[in-house]
């Protein structure tokens, strides 16, 4: 497996390849901007692009997603649940004081239970509403590696203060989608460092027993 995750954009937000070294094929989890360096990864290793799969659809993850389909041919995957959000986006653009960059509806919704990814690297969504109604986390089971978005981070969680947002949401899909993982699952989240679901379960302060929102 070819697994390179970098940071992209103003927010720094996590962009992750996945690669087949047989078949040359992959998938881009958030390509939230930089392009061009993600085609330029893509060409290192050799890979043809398959899918493109959005976390959720905040700016800084779905930012370049129309320009790496109209390079690549690829088909987005967005969960329908923000369609909202991506109606918005200049409203967002404005948050940060950027231009508005181009979207579209994707090519499919990422609902939860659908499969993605390439035939030797089979993930899961598993839509973790909460950080937006429609955020996902990709689970790859016979890599022990799950994809978060920004709904975990290492020691801390999703902000539910945007529109959107709901704290009681977040919490039960941590605890009810996410805790009932392997605790030996690598987590790459949407900004920051990898960690465990170990790791959170032992040390995360938002996944205590007593915690509440």
């Amino acid at each position: 497996m070819i697994l390179e995750t970098f940071p992209v954009g103003p927010l720094r937000c996590n962009c992750t390849i996945l690669g087949d070294e047989v078949t040359h094929e992959a998938v881009v989890v958030d390509p939230g901007d930089n392009i061009p360096e993600i085609l330029s990864r893509l060409h290192k290793h050799g890979l043809t692009l398959r899918q493109i799969v959005i976390t959720h659809a905040h700016i800084d993850h779905v930012g370049g997603a129309v320009l790496l389909k109209k390079a690549t041919g690829a088909p987005v995957f967005l969960n329908q649940h923000d369609l909202g959000l991506l109606g918005a986006m200049e409203i967002q653009a404005g948050w940060l004081g950027v231009p508005t960059p181009e979207v579209a509806s994707p090519d499919t919704s990422a609902d939860d239970g659908l499969t993605v990814g390439l035939a030797t690297l089979r993930g899961e969504v598993i839509h973790t509403p909460g950080h937006t109604p429609g955020s996902i986390c990709l689970l790859f089971p016979q890599q022990h590696l799950l994809l978060a978005g920004d709904t975990l981070f290492a020691g801390s969680i999703g902000r539910t203060d945007l529109p959107g947002g709901d704290g009681p949401q977040i919490l039960r899909s941590l605890r009810d989608r996410l805790m009932v993982l392997p605790e030996t699952t690598r987590v790459l989240p949407g900004h920051g460092p990898d960690t465990t679901i170990g790791e959170e379960k032992q040390s995360n302060p938002f996944l205590q027993p007593n915690f509440r929102m």
